[in-house]
């Protein structure tokens, strides 16, 4: 049976491989046992947290949320907010994926880092990050949770500038890791009043607690709009939505391992997982639930129009994760909640593949990003290739790989909840995807090499193919987990989560998925859209390879917009960046710092300093005069007194 000690340590480990390599791994100077360490911390949680999920797996649905509190953190009057973890059907699979996940990426850096001067420290803040997200996904109220999601915005911080002395198309790391921390705290800022709204409103931070009162609550009540929408602003930070997307492409300045973990598994789902966990409080919404499907679909379709054209193979990745969550956020916006929480599974498993099989490349071709000097590596990297390919077909929604099921069931929801527009949004973006996909497989792997003559293309060592077919493997075969019953499947998953999501279910009075025979036909069509894109890339960049110019010359503006990403951080630097650093030092610096403040304080120290200059003359050192103002003194006072 579960016990707190299982649950304490599961968030433990993580840290414990904080604070060892943290603290002594400059001192250890063995890159095996500091890896090892810090991987091994992450592996024990996964054991740990796959022990906890059988134990839930024992019990019936109606006994699977249990609450294990450590000790009382804030306590004021009625008021409680407890370190206290929730351990559920939703949290549970977080806590899977951010495991098991991350323990194959910290096996992956033991192998990608080598030679790193500050090995030890890359595994302490990969450590922490674990640490941190694991709070995030187990917290039992807002408050904890929020720590959680403050954790890992520091660690994005301090993985995204790991490498502070290297530069960039955009500057140094610095620059991005500042950029990222920058962005995400404007999103926080949203989080942060959504919380006080929720402490204004039901008088308490708990899960439950909150979600008992807001279900008294009539749909449409409109705190729950403003409440929603202030959490949803958070998301759109951390999860990078439009208009806060801008720091995750940057992001990937970071180690690929970074990239892998952070930007791709689990860090940017943390907006995904927290709507998903207010469910109730969205279901009461409908406003704010319209809002989060429009803007998960423009999202999905803008990131994969910029993918089309970019040449850093990160990047291309980047967009692709910004799209990806789009489609998440469209499933929780039209209620299919479920379908949302499986699209993150699986997207963690294909995108982490993509990451880390992009830093293979990267690692074969001596630092080298751009695809369009790359070609015919299929040779030079076999198990690259392969794994690589796999995860290409998932995300494109090719069956029976996973992405096909998450995809096809996110679309169909759409579908089927009416939101027609935002569907054929969907469907065109499930399109381009599997376009740029195999763009980025083809120009990569396949045709003339187009490197230069000291470049000697070598297969990664174990350490890092090892996770790349695992990834590879549960990249094709997790879609078993939500076959959908037109397809004879239960949706095991679906099972799963429902107990989470039944009340937020009932508020909106959705019907059990049934199958239709229209189903059929939508399946039918996103599969035959995502090979039409796989085959456009194919017979662009394999047979007709001048055809991408000649596309380029004729429509070289519209090339231009989507190659400089819409001119969005352009257009940001112009009405956000410029006017508050001018501002910032004409008014903040020059009139209120050194005008106001410093003639404040320079005027009372020369102040200070004419009345010591006066009183100082009579300072003379001669007794005689000394003792004449004794007398005048004394005089003076008997004068008062006599005068009194």
């Amino acid at each position: 049976m579960m016990s707190s000690l299982l649950v304490a340590l599961v968030v433990a480990l993580p840290l414990l491989g904080f604070l060892i390599n943290g603290l002594a791994g400059k001192w250890l100077k063995r890159e095996r046992l500091i890896g090892t360490l810090g991987s091994g911390a992450v592996g024990g949680s996964f054991v740990i947290s796959l022990l906890i999920f059988l134990d839930l797996l024992q019990r019936p649905p109606e006994s699977r949320t249990i609450v294990v509190t450590l000790y009382e953190w804030i306590a004021s009057g009625s008021f409680t907010a407890p370190v206290a973890y929730q351990i559920d059907q939703l949290s549970t699979v977080m806590m899977l994926v951010v495991t098991g996940v991350g323990f194959l990426i910290h096996v992956y850096a033991i192998g990608y880092m080598h030679g790193d001067h500050g090995y030890w420290r890359f595994f302490a803040y990969l450590n922490l990050f674990i640490f941190a997200m694991l709070n995030l996904v187990m917290a039992d109220n807002f408050l904890l949770l929020f720590l959680g999601w403050e954790g890992v915005g520091l660690c994005s911080y301090l993985l995204i500038g790991f490498w502070y002395d290297r530069k960039f198309d955009k500057g140094t790391t610095g620059d991005a890791a500042k950029k990222a921390f920058v962005v995400n705290r404007i999103g926080d800022f949203g989080f942060l009043i959504g919380i006080f709204l929720i402490v204004a409103t039901f008088g308490s931070v708990r899960f439950e607690e909150v979600f008992t009162q807001a279900a008294g609550l009539a749909v449409g009540t409109p705190v729950m709009l403003w409440i929603t929408l202030a959490l949803f602003v958070g998301a759109t930070g951390k999860s990078a939505q439009i208009p806060l997307f801008v720091w995750l492409p940057d992001a990937m300045a970071g180690p690929t391992p970074v990239s892998a973990l952070i930007h791709a598994a689990t860090m940017v789902t943390a907006g995904v997982y927290m709507v998903a966990r207010c469910s109730l409080l969205y279901a009461l919404a409908p406003t704010a639930l319209l809002v989060v499907a429009v803007i998960g679909a423009a999202t999905a379709i803008f990131a994969a129009t910029i993918g089309l054209v970019q040449n850093d193979i990160k990047k291309i990745l980047a967009y692709s994760t910004i799209s990806q969550l789009g489609y998440m956020f469209l499933a929780l916006g039209v209620g299919a909640f479920t379908a949302g929480m499986f699209h993150v599974v699986t997207h963690a498993f294909f995108k982490a593949l993509l990451f880390l099989g992009s830093g293979a490349v990267i690692h074969a071709m001596h630092e080298e990003q751009d695809i369009q000097k790359m070609g015919a590596l299929k040779h030079h990297l076999p198990t690259t290739y392969r794994t690589f390919v796999v995860g290409a077909l998932a995300i494109a929604g090719i069956p029976p790989l996973s992405g096909f099921f998450s995809k096809d069931e996110i679309l169909w929801k759409a579908f089927s909840s009416g939101a027609w527009t935002l569907w054929l949004l969907a469907l065109v973006g499930a399109g381009l995807t599997a376009f740029y996909m195999f763009r980025l497989v083809y120009l990569t792997f396949e045709g003339r090499p187009r490197w230069h003559g000291n470049v000697h293309p070598h297969e990664a060592p174990p350490v890092m193919t090892v996770p790349l077919i695992l990834l590879a493997a549960l990249a094709a075969i997790a879609g078993l987990l939500g076959i959908p019953p037109s397809l004879g499947g239960g949706n095991a998953f679906e099972h799963w989560l429902e107990p989470v999501f039944a009340r937020a279910h009932r508020t909106l009075a959705l019907a059990p998925h049934v199958a239709e025979p229209i189903e059929y036909l939508l399946m039918a069509l996103s599969v035959a859209v995502a090979l039409a894109g796989i085959w456009g890339a194919r017979v662009l960049y394999v047979r007709r390879t001048e055809l991408p110019e000649r596309i380029r010359q004729r429509f070289a503006f519209a090339y231009r917009v989507l190659f400089n990403k819409y001119y969005v951080d352009e257009a940001y630097e112009a009405a956000v960046v410029s006017p508050v650093v001018r501002g910032s030092e004409r008014l903040l610096w020059k009139k209120i710092d050194v005008g106001l403040i410093d003639r404040l304080v320079n005027g009372t120290a020369s102040l200070f300093g004419a009345i010591s200059r006066t009183i100082r003359v009579v300072q003379t050192g001669v007794a005689q005069t000394y003792l004449f103002v004794f007398l005048l003194g004394v005089v003076a006072t008997l004068a008062w007194l006599l005068a009194g």
